[in-house]
């Protein structure tokens, strides 16, 4: 029999940097857990060499290292297997981006670490803000150092604890100056480059806005489990409320200076649209243009659907934990208030309760709307205030021409009804109009038709005249109710058109990923839930609409009626569309290395017609006058012309080199044997392969830098080939400069010329193969050089980088990693 084993609690200490004390604070909450009586063991943990955190190991279990051998250098792991084996109540797991060695089971460590939570075990863990997925591009802009070992967002996101290990930068700087971070020959290297304080400072405030989103979340997660639905001012959220109409730019930039006033403040704008008709008579084009102007701003948009919108526009407010409502002051003009009382901002103040709401002035204040308004129905309070007029008028018309009778004819009488009957008609509709048409006539004819004070009729003209009234009443009910009806059926295709063209848009400008899409269709229609699923679906209680062949757009929440599903038909039409794109994304990318590579043979062809004929005339053209018998050749002759044909072999061994060394670059089968490599083995082999009558070159720093972690054949050629780039580019009388120097867990080689430099925009042309920029000597080679090098380097795990020498000329930066190094922690 087998029981349900619950899974473990994730807790994450979170750092902005290196050194900012994420282990010791990880072995601290060991210490303190194995105090209270938790069964707690270091699964595996990286102290740097710090002697005040390895002073905390003292007293913890420590389980013993898997060693995995990998291209003739030994690393140790983390072993898995033993820790499940022991299974302690708690882990300490250093590292959780870190990437195993080929050996295990699982590519990186935070794989092990998900094992070890679906087996119960508890698991503490550290990380630094630069190896989370989602910041990785941004935090290399910022240091112009890439990360190449992350962990997914959601993998933190669903950790039980986060804490955040927080030091100022000039504080971390002192702790790396203090040599309480990393060895000293390594100290001066890392302040001046990744740990300058404008690096520091700006991680340290994505590290610190990571975790405030983060626990935003787990607070609105908790409201919503305990069904709070009042304002918690943690901090700052204005929601401002557009119509579409041209006051939305000067409320969207009201509201942001809003939210500016407190830092981490959110913007959010919000348009309501009916369950019908989908729009309140708003511009499209507007709409579009003042979302795009709340993204620019940093806010986020949102469309909801709602019939009553100040009820709408509270709920969303309060579902986003908002403390400000930014409105903007009603459009409508005096007699249009007057008669239909108070307005979406009047009433929305009323609801607003604990949320601060501005009423914004804009130039369209009290002048009426672009548009009539276009309503689904009559409101609620004209349907209660049609009939009750329909009753009261004619009553109180008849009290006062009871009290002025003899003033007035039977005409104008019945006209005065007629007036109040129409009245009733515009304001309550045909129902009204058909209660007052009967009450006056009823009064009409028992209070001024002779015999007055009876139901009967005795002029044959008053009888028209009755009847006549009674037509006219008819008719102008009738004229109203159809009038409304035509407006709904206007504003439905209206608003149903602005949908459609605004998706379509979005669809050609190809800004809709089919997540986006289905977002906006639960938005628009009010639904709970918008997903896309393949294949048949057990669920009868969901609203499906087929998309391609074998999948459907899956709706829960209200039932449709079926009048909207026409443009969810619609919906459905967009998102096959965006799923098609992305299949034939996907194909053509399948399909791009494949041109690449015909574009690649085409080039070799095209390039080795004259570069390996070249080296191949002029050494057959020397060894066959050698061999001819014609010709007595002096020994200064002979020496001559052997030479020449040494150089042209050379040359034509050292393209073929290039050309197989990229062929196997391309189909991905170089082999590689990376080991601990000194930069003073392969400098030798690398300057002996260049022209005899270069430039010199100068070294500085390459004894003192620590050894690489790369194939030494490989390296050779790397740096042979930049430095001979370097060579041809190197005016006459100048040196190229190699240098080296350790930068955290990575050794970076530079190779510096004096020579024109090279623009921004060819920085990454530069590599490409088969062209040189700027260089017309097709003698020197086909251009692959520098595309050659940056392969051989990145096949190591290294990058290759141009940089502008100071006071003119090109660098190339060659970082590599560290031999024995783990990363950075």
């Amino acid at each position: 029999m087998t029981t349900d084993v619950r899974p473990g609690r994730l807790k994450v200490f979170l750092g902005a940097a290196p050194g900012v004390g994420k282990t010791y604070r990880m072995l601290d909450e060991g210490r303190r857990r194995r105090e209270r009586g938790t069964d707690v063991v270091v699964a595996f943990v990286e102290c740097h060499k710090r002697r005040h955190t390895e002073d905390m190991l003292d007293g913890l279990e420590v389980l013993p290292r898997t060693r995995r051998d990998y291209r003739g250098a030994e690393f140790p792991e983390m072993d898995l297997d033993a820790v499940l084996e022991r299974h302690p109540e708690v882990a300490l797991v250093d590292e959780l981006a870190h990437t195993n060695v080929p050996g295990g089971r699982n590519v990186k460590r935070w794989q092990d670490v998900e094992e070890l939570l679906a087996a119960g075990i508890d698991v503490v863990t550290t990380v630094n803000i630069q190896h989370l997925e989602s910041l990785n591009d941004v935090v290399e802009k910022i240091t112009k150092v890439p990360q190449r070992e992350t962990v997914p967002d959601d993998v933190v996101r669903r950790a039980f604890q986060i804490e955040l290990v927080d030091m100022p930068a000039e504080a971390l700087r002192r702790r790396m100056a203090h040599g309480n971070v990393y060895a000293p020959e390594k100290v001066d290297a890392a302040l001046s480059n990744y740990f300058r304080v404008g690096n520091l400072t700006a991680l340290r405030e994505l590290a610190l806005l990571w975790v405030a989103g983060r626990v935003d979340e787990a607070l609105q997660k908790y409201r919503s489990e305990h069904g709070i639905a009042g304002v918690w001012e943690t901090r700052e959220r204005v929601v401002v409320a557009l119509t579409g109409g041209p006051e939305g730019g000067t409320l969207i930039r009201r509201a942001a200076r809003i939210a500016d006033r407190s830092a981490g403040g959110d913007l959010l704008a919000v348009h309501i649209t009916r369950s019908d008709g989908l729009s309140t008579g708003s511009s499209p084009a507007s709409l579009a243009k003042q979302r795009q102007l709340i993204e620019s701003l940093g806010g986020s948009y949102h469309s909801v659907v709602g019939d009553d919108v100040p009820t709408a526009l509270m709920e969303f407010a309060r579902a986003e934990n908002a403390t400000q409502l930014v409105l903007g002051t009603s459009s409508r003009g005096r007699l249009e208030r007057f008669l239909t009382g108070r307005g979406i901002g009047e009433t929305a103040v009323g609801l607003s309760d604990d949320i601060d709401v501005h009423m914004v002035t804009h130039e369209r204040a009290g002048r009426g709307r672009l548009l009539p308004s276009r309503r689904r129905t009559l409101p609620t309070s004209r349907l209660i205030a049609g009939p009750v007029s329909g009753l009261v008028l004619p009553v109180a018309l008849t009290f006062i021409l009871t009290h002025t009778r003899g003033s007035l004819n039977l005409t104008s009488e019945a006209l005065l009804f007629l007036m109040v009957v129409v009245g009733v008609a515009c304001v309550g509709g045909v129902v009204s109009a058909v209660v007052a048409s009967v009450t006056a006539s009823l009064l009409l004819n028992y209070y001024f038709i002779p015999p007055v004070g009876h139901f009967t009729i005795s002029e044959p003209n008053n009888i028209l005249a009755l009847g006549v009234f009674a037509a006219v009443a008819g008719t102008v009910a009738a004229i109203v109710d159809r009038s409304l009806r035509l407006s709904r059926r206007a504003a439905r295709a209206t608003a149903e058109a602005e949908t459609l063209s605004s998706l379509a848009g979005n669809i050609v400008r190809g800004d809709q990923a089919v997540p986006a899409l289905l977002e906006r269709a639960r938005e628009t229609f009010g639904m709970d839930s918008a997903e896309l699923v393949e294949g048949p679906m057990a669920d009868d209680t969901a609203l499906r609409v087929p998309v391609g062949s074998d999948s459907f757009l899956v709706l829960r929440g209200r039932t449709l009626p079926a009048s909207e599903r026409r443009v969810l038909t619609a919906f459905a039409a967009h998102v096959t569309a965006a799923v098609e794109r992305d299949r034939l994304a996907e194909a053509a990318a399948e399909v791009e290395p494949v041109k690449a590579a015909d574009r690649m043979r085409t080039a070799l062809l095209a390039a080795v017609s004259h570069d390996l004929r070249t080296p191949l005339a002029s050494g057959w053209a020397a060894i066959s006058s050698l061999r001819s018998r014609d010709v007595d050749f002096s020994e200064e002759d002979r020496e001559e012309l052997l030479a020449t044909a040494e150089e042209s072999l050379i040359r034509l061994n050292r393209l073929v080199d290039n050309l197989l060394d990229m062929s196997r670059l391309q189909a991905g089968a170089l082999t590689l044997n990376l080991r601990a490599t000194a930069l003073e083995e392969v400098l030798p082999a690398a300057l002996d392969s260049l022209p005899a009558d270069g430039p010199d070159v100068e070294f500085q720093g390459v004894e003192a830098a620590p050894a690489v972690l790369a194939d030494p054949p490989l390296l050779e050629r790397v740096i042979a080939n930049l430095i001979s780039n370097a060579a041809r580019h190197t005016p006459p009388g100048e040196c190229v400069l190699l240098s080296a120097s350790a930068l955290a867990d990575r050794v970076e080689l530079r190779v510096v010329d004096r020579g024109p430099g090279l623009p921004d925009v060819d920085r990454d042309r530069v590599f490409e193969p088969f062209q040189r920029l700027g260089d017309t000597d097709n003698s020197t080679g086909i251009g692959l050089g520098l595309a050659l090098a940056r392969g051989l380097t990145e096949a190591m795990d290294g990058t290759l980088t141009p940089e502008d020498t100071p006071g003119g000329g090109l660098t190339m930066v060659v970082s590599l990693p560290a031999a024995g190094t783990e990363g950075l922690g």
